[in-house]
Protein backbone atom coordinates (compact mmCIF):
# COMPACT_ATOMS: atom_id res chain seq x y z
CA UNK A 1 0.00 0.00 0.00
CA UNK A 2 1.14 3.52 -0.77
CA UNK A 3 1.18 6.47 1.57
CA UNK A 4 2.58 9.95 1.93
CA UNK A 5 2.22 13.50 3.10
CA UNK A 6 -0.47 15.98 2.09
CA UNK A 7 1.52 17.80 -0.59
CA UNK A 8 2.89 14.59 -2.15
CA UNK A 9 6.58 15.43 -1.71
CA UNK A 10 7.21 12.45 0.61
CA UNK A 11 5.82 9.15 -0.63
CA UNK A 12 6.35 5.64 0.70
CA UNK A 13 5.14 2.07 0.27
CA UNK A 14 4.49 -0.42 3.07
CA UNK A 15 4.94 -4.11 2.46
CA UNK A 16 2.77 -6.71 4.17
CA UNK A 17 0.64 -6.21 7.24
CA UNK A 18 1.70 -4.14 10.24
CA UNK A 19 3.03 -5.83 13.35
CA UNK A 20 0.29 -4.13 15.38
CA UNK A 21 -1.77 -0.93 15.28
CA UNK A 22 -1.91 1.34 18.35
CA UNK A 23 -4.36 4.09 19.17
CA UNK A 24 -2.38 6.03 21.76
CA UNK A 25 -4.43 8.27 24.02
CA UNK A 26 -1.53 9.70 26.05
CA UNK A 27 -1.52 13.46 26.54
CA UNK A 28 1.74 13.74 24.58
CA UNK A 29 0.13 12.16 21.48
CA UNK A 30 -2.95 14.34 21.93
CA UNK A 31 -0.77 17.45 21.96
CA UNK A 32 1.54 16.31 19.14
CA UNK A 33 -1.34 15.42 16.80
CA UNK A 34 -3.73 18.11 17.95
CA UNK A 35 -6.35 15.39 18.20
CA UNK A 36 -7.75 12.79 20.60
CA UNK A 37 -5.05 10.18 19.91
CA UNK A 38 -2.30 9.08 17.57
CA UNK A 39 -3.00 6.08 15.33
CA UNK A 40 0.23 4.27 14.47
CA UNK A 41 0.78 1.06 12.52
CA UNK A 42 4.12 -0.53 13.38
CA UNK A 43 6.19 -2.02 10.55
CA UNK A 44 9.75 -3.23 10.33
CA UNK A 45 11.73 -0.33 8.84
CA UNK A 46 12.70 -2.38 5.79
CA UNK A 47 8.98 -2.88 5.09
CA UNK A 48 8.53 0.91 4.76
CA UNK A 49 10.11 1.89 1.46
CA UNK A 50 10.63 5.55 0.64
CA UNK A 51 9.54 6.09 -2.99
CA UNK A 52 9.78 9.89 -3.29
CA UNK A 53 11.28 12.78 -1.37
CA UNK A 54 13.22 12.73 1.86
CA UNK A 55 11.51 13.41 5.17
CA UNK A 56 13.05 15.75 7.68
CA UNK A 57 13.76 14.07 11.03
CA UNK A 58 12.56 16.14 13.96
CA UNK A 59 13.56 15.17 17.49
CA UNK A 60 10.45 15.64 19.61
CA UNK A 61 10.26 15.29 23.41
CA UNK A 62 8.23 12.46 24.92
CA UNK A 63 6.99 11.45 28.35
CA UNK A 64 9.83 8.91 28.68
CA UNK A 65 12.36 11.72 28.43
CA UNK A 66 14.03 9.90 25.53
CA UNK A 67 12.02 11.61 22.79
CA UNK A 68 11.16 10.32 19.35
CA UNK A 69 12.30 11.06 15.82
CA UNK A 70 9.36 12.18 13.73
CA UNK A 71 9.80 11.93 9.96
CA UNK A 72 8.02 14.98 8.52
CA UNK A 73 7.67 16.30 5.02
CA UNK A 74 10.05 19.28 4.73
CA UNK A 75 7.41 21.15 2.68
CA UNK A 76 3.99 20.53 4.29
CA UNK A 77 5.39 19.25 7.64
CA UNK A 78 2.97 16.32 7.88
CA UNK A 79 4.32 13.52 10.08
CA UNK A 80 4.53 10.25 8.12
CA UNK A 81 6.21 8.02 10.73
CA UNK A 82 8.18 8.03 13.96
CA UNK A 83 11.01 6.04 15.45
CA UNK A 84 10.99 5.62 19.22
CA UNK A 85 14.09 4.77 21.28
CA UNK A 86 12.49 1.58 22.63
CA UNK A 87 12.35 0.07 19.12
CA UNK A 88 15.16 2.13 17.60
CA UNK A 89 15.51 2.62 13.85
CA UNK A 90 14.35 -0.95 13.13
CA UNK A 91 10.62 -0.26 13.61
CA UNK A 92 8.65 2.61 12.10
CA UNK A 93 5.44 3.83 13.67
CA UNK A 94 3.59 4.83 10.49
CA UNK A 95 0.82 7.39 10.88
CA UNK A 96 -2.24 5.50 9.65
CA UNK A 97 -3.85 8.68 8.32
CA UNK A 98 -1.03 9.03 5.77
CA UNK A 99 -1.82 5.67 4.16
CA UNK A 100 -3.88 5.55 0.95
CA UNK A 101 -6.55 3.39 2.63
CA UNK A 102 -6.41 4.13 6.37
CA UNK A 103 -9.75 2.40 6.99
CA UNK A 104 -7.93 -0.93 6.51
CA UNK A 105 -5.93 -0.37 9.70
CA UNK A 106 -8.20 -0.05 12.73
CA UNK A 107 -6.46 -0.13 16.12
CA UNK A 108 -5.64 -3.54 17.57
CA UNK A 109 -5.34 -1.93 20.98
CA UNK A 110 -5.98 1.42 22.65
CA UNK A 111 -3.12 2.39 24.95
CA UNK A 112 -2.78 4.99 27.70
CA UNK A 113 -6.53 5.16 28.06
CA UNK A 114 -6.07 6.49 31.61
CA UNK A 115 -5.61 9.88 29.92
CA UNK A 116 -8.23 9.34 27.21
CA UNK A 117 -10.43 12.37 26.83
CA UNK A 118 -13.63 11.64 28.76
CA UNK A 119 -15.95 12.14 25.78
CA UNK A 120 -14.07 9.67 23.55
CA UNK A 121 -16.09 6.47 23.48
CA UNK A 122 -14.21 3.31 22.55
CA UNK A 123 -16.01 0.72 20.42
CA UNK A 124 -17.65 -2.09 22.35
CA UNK A 125 -15.22 -4.94 22.76
CA UNK A 126 -12.16 -2.84 21.87
CA UNK A 127 -8.93 -4.02 23.49
CA UNK A 128 -7.77 -1.22 25.78
CA UNK A 129 -5.26 -0.76 28.59
CA UNK A 130 -4.82 2.12 31.03
CA UNK A 131 -1.09 2.50 30.27
CA UNK A 132 1.07 0.12 28.17
CA UNK A 133 1.22 -3.68 27.95
CA UNK A 134 3.53 -6.67 27.59
CA UNK A 135 3.93 -7.45 23.89
CA UNK A 136 3.84 -11.20 24.52
CA UNK A 137 0.30 -10.89 25.88
CA UNK A 138 -1.06 -8.69 23.06
CA UNK A 139 0.89 -9.14 19.82
CA UNK A 140 -0.11 -11.95 17.49
CA UNK A 141 2.35 -14.87 17.34
CA UNK A 142 3.20 -14.01 13.70
CA UNK A 143 4.20 -10.46 14.69
CA UNK A 144 6.33 -11.68 17.59
CA UNK A 145 8.07 -14.09 15.22
CA UNK A 146 8.70 -11.31 12.69
CA UNK A 147 10.34 -9.23 15.42
CA UNK A 148 12.50 -12.19 16.51
CA UNK A 149 13.58 -12.71 12.89
CA UNK A 150 14.28 -8.99 12.44
CA UNK A 151 16.44 -8.86 15.58
CA UNK A 152 18.38 -11.96 14.52
CA UNK A 153 18.93 -10.54 11.04
CA UNK A 154 20.09 -7.17 12.40
CA UNK A 155 22.45 -8.85 14.84
CA UNK A 156 23.88 -11.07 12.09
CA UNK A 157 24.31 -8.11 9.76
CA UNK A 158 25.73 -5.88 12.52
CA UNK A 159 23.75 -3.07 10.96
CA UNK A 160 25.34 0.36 11.12
CA UNK A 161 22.95 3.30 10.69
CA UNK A 162 23.05 4.78 7.20
CA UNK A 163 23.14 8.58 7.33
CA UNK A 164 21.43 8.70 3.91
CA UNK A 165 18.42 6.75 5.25
CA UNK A 166 16.01 9.09 7.09
CA UNK A 167 14.85 6.22 9.33
CA UNK A 168 18.32 5.23 10.57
Amino acid sequence: MEGGCTCGHVRYRVEGRPLIVHACHCTWCQRETGSVHALNALWEADHVVLTAGHPELVHTPSASGRGQLIARCPDCHVAVWSNYPQAGPAVRFVRVGTLARPAEFPPDIHIYTSTRLPWVVLPEGAKAVPEFYEAASVWPAESRERVRAMRARLKAEAVVPDSADPGS
